[in-house]
Parts: structure tokens; C-alpha cells; sequence
């Protein structure tokens, strides 16, 4: 292909609402075009990425035995009843009538949709098991779209489903995507770690994710890099990191720490290890009482050491807090406490609480804590002696790095990654809901064992861009990239000697099945070059009139500070052997 027969379009500048450096690049380097919030256009470059990555998957999908189909974007809401999704969904879930009043949605998955499709199709056990597989168009309607294709409105999404008749054979479906994902990812060149994860709110029982290793990542992934532990940070097992609990040593006394509301400033005023303090997080949880009828309302109280922080999704799993919490207001803080927060604590509360420690918490001793009074906290406190043992001890904190970790072989480092895939073992939940039954071998009808996995198609251009970048533009992965290479003649239009000679380079390499694209745009070469180290072009070939003279060509690989001379007849098999490598 020549440039001059696609769309090559670079701005000098990005936009001022790019905030990070894929969707700065990717707008500069004219690959997507802002429509509205978190909508765009993918322009040609843009375009061909995605067909990329999309060949890759559908590859990879089709060899571990999954099938393509289509399903529609715009669904009708009565699926979504039958999970009760349509309810539960927040605004996310754009939600549209048509002439007739009846109610659709836009599609940001398609759990429901293929439910129903099997429950039609798949009446035995023999047709089972079965795997299907869509690339399409997805909407949520995010509260604040940013980073471009990372979290943008409208984006595209590969989303697979098996069905099984159990649980052991779902897990085979299960290790296959496992396995199909690892290929994908590996054959894109990208740097990522599969760690463990929470279902969140699509369900389910096994959950790993896929996370694209990247600074500027929004996930934080923990990992032991002793080992193959790796979760991500909401599933991380915190290990208590104190084996046993001490002995008292210290009475308990009533010590004033005027204006200091934080463990850190505590810590600080008594020259004391913020490990030393402990921290108070008040949840609420509300229900009717014993008969029903009034509505009670139950104050948590959450402990974890100063340094630590509170794990909302280990906190959702804690008995009593399944069912839905919120934290406590203000006023209901005051009325239990006594005081405002910054000073609260588990002694000498007004009404009673439920006490939750962190493991960690629970084997301290001598530490500090508020003590429901402003301007004072305790010291030298003490489970058993100076207030009861917790009414629960469970793991609710956010693991740091050097914990221990969880597989006893080393200990834990953090680093940030971008999630581009999510690979689920539903179960029934949804084939339940919906009775998306199968007979078995008796003719009794059984709920199918449903598994989903999902691959962020657009979002994996953004990853890619934000672990692969420099000073000048895109570093793709070769097997990402717009085109494998570009041919960058100096003097195209004007010397007809390098003209005749890139254009034979050009279609030498065609011929050869590379993805070449030639650059007759008649730029100045400084121009032309930093149009396609913007744009990210894995391998450059620079055909000028010097060189010719001295019987080579400049062939320079994206990544590398220098040119290599190459003889003009022998640069089409350098240049292959290159890209093999």
C-alpha cells in the first residue's frame, strides 16, 4: 500500500482533555477522532490495529474449539427482567424505548442474550458442551469517560460463552479460555500478568484477569516474584503479620492528643510506630427488625492497623455485611460513639456495635486507639483486659508491599496494570434465572454450568500504548502494529532512480506477504520519519539517493538509536528476517 492511498493525518499537539499518554498519542497520531464523551471515530490507522487484534483473537478463539456468532447490540429488556439485572444495573445501563414504548437496552454485555439462545438450541447433555463467541460493539454509559479508549462510553469487546452440564466440565471450559487467552496475549508481544480477581457483579466462582503491565495502570496487582502467586489487590490475602499476641506491658490510660484526628499525626505527638495504632472505619447495614416491620439499622465497626487501609470488597464478603453496607453518617456516628470521627474507637461506646478486627488487629497489644472523645485517644490497650475479644477477626485490609505471601514462598511486590481480558466460571446464576435447562442421560433437566470471558478489544490499544512509548510516539508490538514496515524515500517525486527503487523494495515485500506501506507523500524526510515513529511503524527502510549510490539502503527498527546499512537487493529478506525474529 501507498500512503497516498490510505489516510495518514498527525497533529503536532495533543487535545487538552488527553490525559494520559495512549489517548494523547493515539489522537496525535490520527488513529481515533472524539465524536462526543467517550465515543470516537477509529480512523484508518486506528482501524487497522483493531483488525489486528481482532484476527489475532478469533485465531486463537477458534483453535480452542469456541464458535463465532453475532449477537445484536440494542437488546430487549425483558431478558434483563429474567435476571433481574434490568432492576439491578445502575445508570450504566443505557436504557432506551422504542415507538411502541417497549423497552431495549444497549448492550454492555451479553450474558442474558446468549442464555437465551441456549436454552433454545442446547435441549441435551449430547450437544454439550458448547462454546460461543461475538466481537461487538458495547455501550456503558460511564459517569466520567476518560483516557480515551480506556474508559471510554462505546467501545468493542469480545465476550465468549461455554456451557457445560457441570462444574468439573466447566472448569475444563474454563482452563481452555485460560490457556486460549495466555496464546493471545503472548502472540501480541504485550507484557501482563493473569492474577486472581472478585467476580464483582457479574457473579461467578473462578475469576482471573488479565492485566497489561503499565505505569500508569488503574489496577493495583500484587505478585510474589518468587513464585506464581498473583491476584489482584481486592483479592490479595492479607496474612496477619503478627504471629501470636503479646503480653499487656502497658496499663491503659486516657492520653490527650488535641487536634491530632489521624493515626499518623497520634503517632507523630507520642513518638510512637503508626504500627502501633489502630484505625476506625464505622459501616452501616439496614434492616427490619424481628418482625418486619420497623427498620433497624446495625453500626460496624472495623478495625485495621494505622498504616493499613480498609478493603471494600473483602468487607462486602464479611458475615453480616454480604447482604449490602454503606458507611455510616455522621449522625449516626455521634449517636453511637459520641464524638465525631477522628477520635472513635472500640471502648466506652454509646450503644453497642458490632466489632470486626483485622487479623493483623487482633493479635496487637499495647496499642493505640481513639477514645470516643475529641482531643483523646488510649494507649497501651489490650483485647481480653480492656475491651472483649472482636465478635469477628477476618482479613478486610489492602495487602503492602513485603507482606508475606499467601503461598508461603516469598513476599509480595505491587505493580500497576490495565485489565484487558477477565475469564469467569459463572456456574447457574444466570442458566437458573433463566431456565436454560439440558436433560442428562435420564431425561431430568438440569441448569447448564455457564462460563464468560471477555477481551477489551479497543482497550487493548490503549495498553499497549501505555507499555509500549517514547519521546517521539508509539512503540507497537510488531504483531500490532498499522503495518510491519514503512519505506521512507528521500527525493520520491524528484529522483526517479529512487522512485524506481523503492517502488521495487515496496513491492518485493508485498509480494512476500509483509504489510509494507510506502511513503510517496513527497515530506521532507524529517517530517516523513517523525509521522512514523508517531504513528509507530515497527520497521523503517529509507531509499535515498546517497545510498543508492553506495549500493544500500537505511533499514532502523522503532525501538533502536541507529540505522543499519543494508546492500539494496539483500534489505527485502533483512527486513523479513526481522519481523520472523
Amino acid at each position: 500500500m501507498k500512503a497516498s492511498q490510505t489516510f495518514v493525518s498527525t497533529l503536532k499537539e495533543a487535545p487538552a482533555d488527553a490525559e494520559v499518554v495512549s489517548h494523547r498519542l493515539m489522537v496525535r497520531a490520527g488513529m481515533i477522532k472524539r465524536l462526543g464523551a467517550g465515543i470516537y471515530s477509529y480512523m484508518p490507522l486506528g482501524l487497522r490495529v483493531i483488525r489486528r487484534v481482532e484476527a489475532i483473537i478469533r485465531e486463537e478463539m477458534n483453535r480452542a474449539g469456541a464458535i463465532e456468532l453475532l449477537m445484536p447490540v440494542v437488546q430487549p429488556a425483558e431478558l434483563w427482567m429474567e435476571t433481574g439485572r434490568f432492576q439491578k444495573m445502575g445508570p450504566e445501563l443505557l436504557r432506551v424505548k422504542d415507538r411502541h414504548e417497549r423497552d431495549f437496552i444497549i448492550q454492555p454485555t451479553s450474558e442474558e442474550v446468549i442464555t437465551d439462545i441456549a436454552r433454545q438450541e442446547l435441549k441435551s447433555y449430547k450437544q454439550l458442551p458448547r462454546n460461543f463467541y461475538h466481537i461487538q460493539t458495547k455501550f456503558r454509559d460511564e459517569r466520567r469517560p476518560r483516557f480515551g479508549l480506556m474508559r471510554g462510553r462505546e467501545f468493542t469487546m469480545k465476550d465468549a460463552y461455554s456451557f457445560d452440564r457441570d462444574v468439573e466440565s466447566g472448569l475444563k471450559s474454563y482452563q481452555a479460555m485460560y490457556r486460549a487467552y495466555c496464546a493471545i496475549f503472548d502472540r501480541m508481544g504485550l507484557t501482563y500478568r493473569a492474577v486472581a480477581a472478585d467476580s464483582g457483579a457479574i457473579g461467578g466462582d473462578a475469576s482471573q484477569e488479565f492485566q497489561v503491565i503499565a505505569d500508569t495502570g488503574e489496577d493495583a496487582i500484587v505478585y510474589c516474584p518468587t513464585s506464581d502467586y498473583a491476584a489482584n489487590i481486592e483479592l490479595a490475602e492479607a496474612l496477619p503479620l503478627i504471629a501470636e499476641r503479646a503480653a499487656a506491658r502497658r496499663s491503659l490510660e486516657k492520653t490527650p492528643t488535641p487536634g491530632k484526628a489521624t493515626c499518623e499525626d497520634v503517632a507523630q505527638l507520642l513518638g510512637i510506630p503508626l504500627t502501633a495504632t489502630v484505625k476506625s472505619l464505622v459501616l452501616a447495614t439496614d434492616g427490619a427488625d424481628e418482625t418486619g416491620a420497623v427498620r433497624k439499622t446495625t453500626l460496624w465497626l472495623l478495625l485495621v492497623r494505622g498504616d493499613h487501609s480498609l478493603n471494600e470488597v473483602k468487607a462486602s464478603k464479611v458475615p453480616g455485611l454480604k447482604a449490602g453496607y454503606r458507611f455510616a453518617t455522621a449522625a449516626e456516628i455521634e449517636a453511637t460513639f459520641g464524638c465525631k470521627p477522628g477520635y472513635l474507637g472500640p471502648i466506652g461506646t454509646k450503644k453497642a456495635v458490632k466489632v470486626i478486627a483485622d487479623r493483623t488487629v487482633a493479635a496487637m497489644h499495647d496499642f493505640v486507639c481513639g477514645a470516643n472523645e475529641a482531643d483523646f485517644h488510649f494507649t497501651g490497650v489490650n483485647w481480653g483486659r480492656d475491651l472483649p475479644e472482636p465478635d469477628l477477626v477476618a482479613d478486610i485490609r489492602n495487602v503492602v508491599a513485603g507482606d508475606p505471601s499467601p503461598d508461603g514462598r516469598g513476599v509480595l511486590a505491587i505493580q500497576r496494570g490495565i485489565e484487558v481480558g477477565h475469564v469467569f466460571l459463572l456456574g447457574t446464576k444466570y442458566s437458573a434465572a433463566m431456565n436454560a435447562n439440558y436433560l442428562d442421560e435420564t431425561g431430568k433437566p438440569q441448569p447448564m454450568v455457564m462460563g464468560c470471558y471477555g477481551i477489551g478489544v479497543t482497550r487493548l490499544l490503549g495498553a499497549a500504548i501505555e507499555q509500549g512509548h517514547d519521546e517521539r510516539g508509539i512503540v507497537w508490538p510488531d504483531a500490532l502494529a498499522p503495518f510491519s514496515v514503512v519505506v521512507c524515500p528521500i527525493g520520491y517525486e524528484r529522483t526517479p532512480v529512487v522512485q524506481e527503487a523503492a517502488d521495487r523494495l515496496h513491492a518485493e515485500l508485498a509480494a512476500a506477504g509483509v504489510d509494507v506501506v510506502l511513503d510517496d507523500r513527497g515530506e521532507r524526510p524529517g517530517a516523513m520519519f517523525a509521522d512514523w515513529e508517531l504513528i509507530g511503524v515497527p520497521q523503517r527502510v529509507v531509499v535515498s539517493e546517497r545510498g543508492l549510490k553506495a549500493g544500500t539502503v537505511e533499514v532502523q527498527g522503532r525501538r533502536e538509536a541507529t540505522a543499519t546499512a543494508t546492500p539494496l537487493g539483500e534489505a527485502a529478506a533483512f527486513v523479513k528476517g526481522r519481523l520472523k525474529a
